[in-house]
């Protein structure tokens, strides 16, 4: 385990924005941190990572407790907060070159690591420009190479894709992974639940300043949804192929539309080929087959969707 936080609480004023908030981060893991706005996951970030004091509750990280020597802990984290953190009107190089000797790197090594930044995040075109001509998705790669010019052995990436282009959305992922790969501990908030379903492998998902649900993805699907459901269209829809269908192992319910049949099965049934098996007489002209996603799921235990924007927290 390399960070734990236990009975956080944390209050702005009369709003209670972490509620005795209780989560662990493991070695070698990429958690996923999801909530609806105001949730309270940019402030459970920012208690984590130091930069705001609890009312109640304790902090570990990398064994430590957070209340000593935190300057020594905060430097084996890497943070990219939602707002950029960069020095507009610098080169990308020299960005790098600041928030390395922040971090007590210099000479020889501050200058090769540099290089590794900048090529790693295919910036090396345009390391001597300012961030300022950048596009917005070139600012993003650059503002997560100042929080890992160190090697940071925990990497916090808080929304790092907002407002960028897909080709830059899909090469930040791909870094992630990597330095997952390498060894890096990863926590990941973001509003796209597709980049979460690749990257992470554990998902928290809190609401009103406590974690309501923990796990894979799919142990999140099964345990907030019940059902599945297959559409199929159908050359000839007879009434026996309704009666039938509802006989397939795991079948629910089955419903006729005209051509259409609806049909619902328990979570997990895998029953797909019995369904298609059973249909294929009356000649089947298209199917589609709907499995609950983790946006089910979120939606099914917070009752609200994942939106863009800021928390506010």
């Amino acid at each position: 385990m390399i960070a734990s936080m236990t009975g956080i609480v944390k209050r702005f004023r009369q709003h209670t924005a972490l509620d005795h908030l209780s989560l662990t981060i493991n070695s070698g893991e990429t958690l996923g941190l999801l909530g609806p706005n105001g949730a309270g996951k940019t402030t459970a970030i920012r208690v984590l990572t130091g930069l705001t004091g609890a009312d109640a509750g304790e902090v570990e990280l990398f064994g430590h407790d957070m209340r000593g020597n935190s300057s020594a802990i905060k430097r084996r984290i890497g943070i990219v907060p939602q707002d950029l953190a960069l020095y507009e009107t610098l080169p990308a190089r020299d960005n790098l070159n600041y928030f390395g000797r922040l971090y007590g790197i210099t000479g020889a090594k501050l200058k090769n690591r540099v290089g590794e930044v900048l090529d790693v995040l295919g910036l090396s075109d345009v390391a001597g420009k300012a961030p300022k001509k950048f596009s917005g998705g070139m600012k993003r790669r650059l503002n997560i190479g100042c929080a890992i010019i160190h090697k940071p052995e925990l990497l916090i990436l808080d929304e790092p894709t907002v407002g960028i282009d897909p080709q830059s959305r899909n090469h930040i992922l791909s870094f992630v992974e990597n330095m997952n790969r390498q060894g890096t501990t990863v926590l990941y908030t973001s509003h796209y639940m597709e980049e979460v379903e690749r990257v992470c492998s554990r998902v928290l998902i809190m609401d009103a300043g406590r974690v309501i649900a923990n796990g894979s993805v799919g142990e999140l699907t099964r345990a907030a949804l019940s059902e599945e459901t297959v559409v199929l269209e159908v050359r000839d829809p007879a009434p026996a192929l309704s009666d039938g269908m509802n006989k397939v192992q795991g079948v629910l319910r089955c419903e006729a539309d005209g051509r259409t049949l609806t049909v619902t099965s328990a979570a997990g049934s895998q029953n797909l080929p019995h369904i298609l098996e059973h249909a294929a007489p009356n000649v089947i002209l298209s199917v589609s087959a709907h499995r609950p996603t983790l946006e089910d799921a979120f939606l099914a235990l917070t009752g609200k969707k994942l939106r863009d924007g800021s928390d506010n927290e």
